[in-house]
């Protein structure tokens, strides 16, 4: 049992909320773990599931006498949160947060902040197409990778934030904050943006029934489909606070597809052939820094409930 901070508060109540309250739980990270979200509906569900020891009626009960502020709320609504929480955080407290965008969750959030609160910006890679306080489990962050952005904040509060994810089973790295959201916008963004399209594309292709579509999707189109059920709210907010570096890798990747589209037309075989087998290898690298397994089912496991 590892505490790492006294009084943790959870504001939103989402799947990446609920799992951290499960998984801290499971390790003692925090004495006492209070929540809030917007929605009544969603905090009758939190009290009835026993999702955090005491769940509040308004962001700032939540909030006050907390060491460790999360907010895992959409980007797009950090600022507004910072601003409404800010004049009854605790001197000493650290707020941090769960978004994976963080140039404009950073500009969004600091100002607001009196001058004895840390900010800390955190972005676990981990996640599910799953939303709502039931859609937690305590292993969602057990050897995924937790992305620490500092920007500037005091190395004490920075290490004890890192404590913290440790605690709950996630491997830590710090990055700075260009860099962090062009990595996102190439492992987590634009990769959503083109499931989203290609289910766009199979809804608008009326020559194939939806019939046709959902029997024979395990043929690859069922984990564009897994993806593209994310929660469209938080997806939305990513797309308008991330414009520049998905912007920039998504130029890339239309840059990548007219070159397969020129292979496949004029029948260049070897081109495509040692594009896959270059593309083959990543997946082989992520199967050994145990990022996914080979089993069936892309090493899904439908055991959380």
């Amino acid at each position: 049992m590892t505490q790492v901070y006294d009084r943790v508060a959870l504001i939103g109540l989402g799947l990446i909320a609920s799992s951290m309250f499960w998984a801290m739980k499971r390790a003692g990270a925090a004495g006492e773990v209070t929540g809030f979200a917007r929605s009544q509906e969603t905090r009758d569900t939190a009290r009835r599931i026993g999702l955090c020891d005491r769940v509040c009626d308004s962001a700032i009960e939540a909030v006050q006498d907390a060491d460790l502020v999360v907010l895992c709320v959409p980007v797009g609504a950090m600022g507004a949160v910072a601003e409404e929480i800010a004049p009854y955080l605790k001197s000493g407290a650290t707020v941090s947060d769960v978004g994976s965008v963080k140039k404009s969750v950073i500009e969004a959030v600091r100002p607001h902040l009196p001058e004895k609160v840390d900010f800390v910006g955190a972005h676990p890679m981990a996640g599910t197409e799953h939303s709502g306080p039931e859609s937690g489990f305590a292993t969602l962050f057990d050897n995924r990778w937790c992305l620490i952005v500092p920007d500037g904040a005091p190395e004490d509060a920075t290490q004890k934030l890192e404590h913290f994810w440790h605690a709950l089973g996630a491997n830590c790295e710090r990055m700075e904050v260009e860099h962090h959201d062009l990595v996102c916008a190439v492992v987590s963004h634009i990769p959503h943006l083109i499931a989203y399209t290609m289910v766009g594309v199979a809804d608008d292709l009326s020559r194939v029934s939806d019939q046709e579509v959902i029997k024979y999707s395990a043929a690859g189109f069922r984990d564009f489909t897994r993806i593209a059920a994310s929660d469209p709210t938080m997806w939305r907010d990513v797309f308008m606070t991330n414009k520049d570096a998905t912007l920039e890798i998504l130029g890339r990747f239309t840059e990548e597809l007219f070159a397969l589209q020129r292979a496949i037309r004029i029948g260049d075989g070897d081109e495509l052939f040692d594009y896959f087998t270059r593309t083959r290898a990543i997946r082989r690298g992520i199967i050994e820094a145990g990022q996914d397994t080979e089993a069936p089912d892309f090493g899904r496991v439908k055991v959380h409930e």
